[in-house]
C-alpha cells in the first residue's frame, strides 16, 4: 500500500497563501497514477479540488478554485504541491491528499484508493 503524507496547512487570513504538500512515506508514486488533492469542510460533502492526470498530462480543478489554486509535481522531491493563493474562508477545510489509477473523473474521491490523513487549512 501507498502511505501519504501530507503537510503545509496552518491558519491565515483571507487573501492570504499556503503551500500543500503530498508525499509518500513508503515508496516512490509512479507517474502513471493520476494525484489529487480533496477537501472536506464541517458539515461539507468531501469535495474534489484539483487533480493532476498520469504523467501530468492534464490538470482538473474545481470552479470554486479555478484561477486561485495550482497543482503540480515536485519530481525531484516525489511530491504533490497545491499552491493556493488569495484564499477565503470558504476554503477552510481539512485537505487530503489522494493517488491512484483511475479511468474516470480525477474530481470523483470514489476513484481514488490511497489517502492521506489530512492537513487542517483555516482561513479567517
Amino acid at each position: 500500500d501507498v502511505q501519504l503524507v501530507e503537510s503545509g496547512g496552518g491558519s491565515v487570513q483571507a487573501g492570504g497563501s499556503l503551500r500543500l504538500s503530498c508525499s509518500p512515506a513508503n515508496k516512490f508514486i509512479d507517474r502513471g497514477f493520476t494525484m489529487a488533492w480533496f477537501r472536506k469542510a464541517p458539515g461539507k460533502e468531501r469535495e474534489g479540488a484539483a487533480a493532476l492526470g498520469e504523467r501530468g498530462s492534464k490538470r482538473n480543478y474545481a470552479d470554486s478554485v479555478k484561477g486561485r489554486f495550482t497543482i503540480s509535481r515536485d519530481n525531484a522531491e516525489n511530491a504533490l504541491i497545491l499552491e493556493m493563493n488569495n484564499l477565503r474562508p470558504e476554503d477552510t477545510a481539512m485537505y487530503y491528499c489522494a493517488v491512484g489509477q483511475i479511468a474516470g473523473d480525477p474530481l470523483d474521491a470514489a476513484n481514488f484508493r490511497y489517502w492521506g490523513r489530512g492537513t487542517q487549512v483555516t482561513v479567517s
